[in-house]
């Protein structure tokens, strides 16, 4: 054979680089050589990486998108709506703050997460039924208007409440991408109490302290339940802690049906501190418990200044939550397997403590 005929070795490429004496492929290089194993650079930051979500937010916040036909229904969708094969190509991005869309163009319901936004006609309507302290009622710019939107429209106004005209994509950025159907009402902050104040108030008022205390809910259903029942079953408050626990949003104040409005709502940065602080003040501390020895029916301390405290469904109280408290009671249930909800528990437990007391103890201030 020629010479003319070898393939020839690229410039600089030594004689049997990347092979063996035998010939065979040198481990390691893939039968390259040296050269062709060199890395390709430090890895860009993710802002800069091609498909990468952090780049692609980056690229919708740097150019805002392009007002979109309400009747075109074409919003940006995630990756996994791309067609096969092409998932590493950067999708079409809704504006920065709104949930991806699905495929159909609508977020599907309850897909938002902004908690001070209530979303939805009939939600918007309830809360305003409700009471819920609103900053400001957003009415789509081109919504088509019914009963629920006119009702809307009219508490706002009575109640000294804004009522503010809002486009499509800026209704889609305030509630998180939920279903707002164009009406959205944004709900003032709550003013939570001190945990001392409770007892002020029972103080004030000339009654033995009754107060509910939460360890372990982080539903605000839940809450705003426990604080309709302890509002109805004359409670002088409800302590909830700052974390790991629900804080009264727009879905407590819906659950409350307005108790909120009536029955202060106190924020302890540990609870199990509250707890001690409350039985160094003289108030005793009753926890729920399933495992609990002493039926609440039964429970002498209804009589007295007292704590009730309510762990969540699943978990119950936390160990630490359990040794600050006098004593565990219980519920007694039929079937040893069920459960009762967080705020059903509370209301049968609140009205035993009532039933309890009576009309005379409850008129009676401690000695």
């Amino acid at each position: 054979m020629s010479g003319a005929s070898r393939p020839r070795r690229a410039s600089g490429t030594p004689k049997g680089a990347g092979r063996t004496k035998s010939g065979k492929p040198r481990p390691g290089t893939g039968g390259q050589g040296r050269h062709k194993l060199e890395g390709k650079g430090p890895t860009p930051p993710a802002a800069m990486r091609p498909g990468h979500p952090a780049q692609r937010r980056a690229a919708a916040a740097a150019s805002p998108p392009s007002p979109a036909s309400p009747a075109s229904g074409t919003r940006g969708r995630r990756d996994a709506d791309a067609p096969r094969g092409r998932r590493d190509a950067p999708a079409p991005q809704a504006p920065s703050g709104r949930a991806p869309r699905a495929p159909s163009g609508r977020a599907p319901r309850g897909a938002g997460d902004a908690a001070e936004f209530v979303a939805g006609r009939n939600p918007v309507v309830e809360s305003l039924r409700a009471g819920v302290p609103a900053a400001v009622l957003y009415v789509g710019a081109r919504v088509q208007h019914d009963e629920r939107v006119s009702e809307a429209i009219k508490r706002a106004a009575d109640r000294g409440v804004p009522v503010l005209e809002a486009g499509a994509a800026e209704l889609d950025r305030l509630t998180g991408g939920a279903l707002h159907q164009g009406l959205a009402l944004r709900v003032r902050p709550y003013d939570y109490a001190h945990p001392d104040d409770l007892l002020a108030a029972a103080a004030d008022a000339g009654q033995l302290p009754l107060i509910a205390a939460l360890d372990g809910i982080t539903d605000p259903r839940n809450l705003g339940a426990v604080v309709r029942s302890a509002a109805a079953f004359g409670a002088h408050g409800v302590v909830v802690p700052a974390r790991r626990g629900a804080g009264v949003t727009a879905g407590a104040w819906k659950a409350s049906a307005g108790a909120l409005a009536r029955l202060p709502v106190a924020r302890a940065a540990n609870l199990a501190r509250a707890l001690q602080s409350y039985r160094d003040a003289g108030v005793f501390v009753a926890g729920l418990d399933a495992a609990g020895e002493t039926a609440i029916r039964d429970l002498d301390l209804a009589t007295a200044p007292l704590v009730l405290v309510i762990g969540s469904e699943g978990r119950g109280l936390s160990r630490i939550v359990t040794q600050a408290c006098d004593v565990l009671v219980r519920i007694p249930i039929a079937a040893r397997t069920e459960s009762l909800n967080a705020g059903v528990a509370a209301g049968i437990a609140l009205y035993e403590v009532a039933a309890i007391r009576g009309l005379g103890a409850r008129s009676s201030a401690p000695s």
